[in-house]
């Protein structure tokens, strides 16, 4: 690479480690924040969800605006709001206001993240550069998942508003070097094209009203449970018909025929949610069941974290010998195998024999799965369209880690009437997990053998079809 593709390179693998950062930090809080600001379970995985729907749910019209506005421009300014609103978080004094500033932190994440990450796919080439570039992205984001774990237990140590106030320094930095540092892309406008307004918002209320009724499904009638999931399917309903009568849509249909991209999304979804579900529920595990500290908490999560060493060094070489679908399959049967040993795991067992060997399977799988997962959802897209195949991903990943922390929740909520069955209540939801990466395998199973997409395979289908 360049001076100046290093350059690059690093601010925007700055920004995303900021945001895996910040998601692995209020991870090891979340019980210190339950017990001050007094919230249930339940609203508590809103701290999480809240962030996950509005970056999910915005994602896309965040890589259309990057498509048209310019990458830079969208880039550096959600970068500003999303410093802004992090920190903010820092000074809730109720549970309703923390949710809010993580709402408003993932709309910006949403505009921030796919403006990035078309910045890399724009600069760099398709083929091993920027299979390079993209596998140091993914083992950047990973890094700063797996400092935060440390980072966050030590800061809760000294008071959970901290993991809010901390990262504001970080991210000032990456403001100022991406100012400096990011070209100018050349942009023509909107040639008359316009935002989907209504296509992102059906599609963020389909999927909050569809969370909601998860979480809620063990606390509310049946009735209720019903007529909020009728909601969600109803407004995930018009969303797919603005998409179909729009000139301007959120999504052009055309780029569905990529049955990469399809096949990549439909496994970030299984992929995220079991993780995101089986961290929520280990981190209460740990620390209210066992009573272990945040900082206990990080250390025992860290070696997940092996991904960041290996992904960018081991992978691609791997990725160049066997491929990308072979490669993600291996590492989702280690995901498979390393949920598999964490079920039926008792409330006094031990880290280094019960708990060790699924922490290092899963930062093997991470190694595995997340970069060449990022690699197949954007190849053979064209240039102009890199900012909605990366909305697209990133949506799929958000959206699975808000369902699979809402089934889980309402898994672990629906055993636990006592405190004696809380275990119990873990058991059931890590049940989740293993089902999610046994579909993820079956998915990327089915494109073994398959020749990579091209530009062709996606072309533009009538907006009527």
């Amino acid at each position: 690479m360049t001076a100046r593709d290093r350059a690059l390179l690093f601010v925007l693998c700055g920004s995303i480690f900021l945001e895996g950062v910040d998601i692995s930090m209020l991870g090891v809080a979340l019980p210190a924040i339950k017990a001050d600001l007094g919230m249930a379970p339940g609203d508590l995985q809103w701290v999480v969800s809240a962030y996950v729907l509005g970056y999910g749910g915005f994602m896309l019209l965040g890589g259309r605006a990057a498509d048209l506005l310019g990458r830079r421009k969208m880039f550096v300014f959600w970068l500003a709001v999303f410093v802004l609103f992090s920190g903010l978080g820092g000074f809730a004094t109720e549970g309703w206001m923390l949710i809010a500033s993580r709402f408003i932190t993932g709309l910006a994440a949403a505009f921030m993240t796919p403006a990035g990450l078309s910045l890399i796919t724009t600069n760099f080439e398709e083929g091993p550069k920027r299979n390079r570039a993209l596998l140091w992205y993914a083992g950047t984001a990973a890094g700063g998942f797996s400092l935060g774990l440390v980072v966050g237990g030590l800061l809760t140590a000294l008071g959970w508003r901290w993991v809010f106030f901390a990262p504001v320094i970080l991210a000032g930095l990456i403001f100022v070097l991406a100012v400096k540092l990011i070209e100018d892309d050349p942009v023509t406008g909107t040639g008359g094209q316009k935002f989907d307004i209504i296509g992102a918002v059906t599609l963020t209320g389909g999927a909050t009203a569809l969370v909601w009724t998860v979480v809620q499904a063990p606390e509310v009638s049946t009735t209720s449970t019903l007529l909020t999931g009728l909601l969600g399917l109803l407004l995930l309903g018009a969303f797919v018909l603005t998409e179909l009568k729009s000139a301007s849509p959120l999504v052009r249909l055309g780029i569905l025929r990529n049955a990469n991209l399809v096949r990549a999304n439909i496994a970030t979804v299984l992929f995220a949610g079991s993780f995101f579900g089986f961290q929520f529920i280990t981190i209460l595990y740990l620390q209210d069941l066992r009573g272990w500290t945040a900082i206990q908490t990080g250390v025992a999560l860290l070696v997940i974290g092996i991904d960041s060493v290996l992904a960018p060094t081991l992978t691609p070489k791997l990725v160049d010998k066997f491929g990308n679908m072979k490669v993600m399959f291996v590492g989702m049967v280690l995901a498979l195998a390393a949920y598999a040993l964490f079920l039926g795991i008792p409330a006094d067992a031990n880290y280094w024999t019960a708990m060790f060997p699924t922490m290092l399977l899963l930062g093997l799988a991470f190694t595995l799965v997340y970069g060449p997962l990022t690699i197949v959802a954007v190849e053979g897209i064209a240039d102009e369209e890199q900012g909605l195949a990366g909305g697209i991903w990133n949506t799929s990943f958000q959206f699975g880690a808000a369902l699979g922390l809402a089934v889980a929740t309402s898994l672990s909520v629906a055993a636990s009437d006592s405190e004696e069955s809380v275990l119990e209540g873990f058991h059931s939801a890590w049940v989740l997990p293993v089902v999610g990466a046994a579909l993820a395998l079956v998915v990327i199973a089915t494109g073994l053998g398959r020749k990579k997409e091209t530009a062709n395979a996606q072309e533009a289908v009538p907006a009527t079809s």
